[in-house]
């Protein structure tokens, strides 16, 4: 068993199942609070669309690394690459960064995003600033993802 490929693999999972959490608890908080808003009034549906869709991007991030991971280890033809214990272990930390990082902002962009809606159901021209506020919480899964690009470039198999 190559044991550098499993943490390779694991770190790739990690980055993916944070991304993919983090979106789908913002996003389905985000959901209950349009359903509300739209149950009030059908026609705010497209703006809550909009807003519920923002806090997504972070399982997207996480995917990305992943694919990353499995492009750098030559996974995705079906003849891995081997990989070193210590190689294994640093793949496996990168993709903490944007795991870590969108499993926990993916959550606050939901609540951020769900407090938009309320207000888009209370003040339907505020959507501008609704966005704003909760695309300010996406800076965060921008740099994890960023930093786990950075020091998977770095690792050297």
């Amino acid at each position: 068993m190559d044991i550098g490929l499993v943490f390779a693999i694991l770190g790739a999972s990690l980055a993916i199942g944070g991304g993919g959490i983090g979106s789908s608890v913002g996003v389905g908080l985000a959901g209950e609070t349009a359903a509300g808003v739209i149950a009030e009034d059908p026609e705010k549906f497209g703006k809550t669309l909009l807003l519920q869709a923002i806090p997504g991007t972070q399982g997207i991030y996480g995917f990305l690394a992943a694919f990353m991971v499995i492009l750098k280890v030559n996974l995705i033809l079906g003849k891995p690459l081997a990989v070193s214990p210590e190689a294994g272990l640093q793949i496996l930390f990168a993709c903490l960064a944007v795991g870590i990082n969108c499993l926990i902002s993916g959550i606050y962009q939901g609540k951020a995003a769900a407090a938009g809606i309320a207000l888009v159901g209370r003040k339907p021209n505020e959507v501008g600033k609704s966005m704003v506020l909760a695309v300010m919480v996406e800076t965060y899964a921008v740099l994890g993802l960023l930093m786990t690009i950075l020091v998977l470039n770095g690792i050297k198999l």
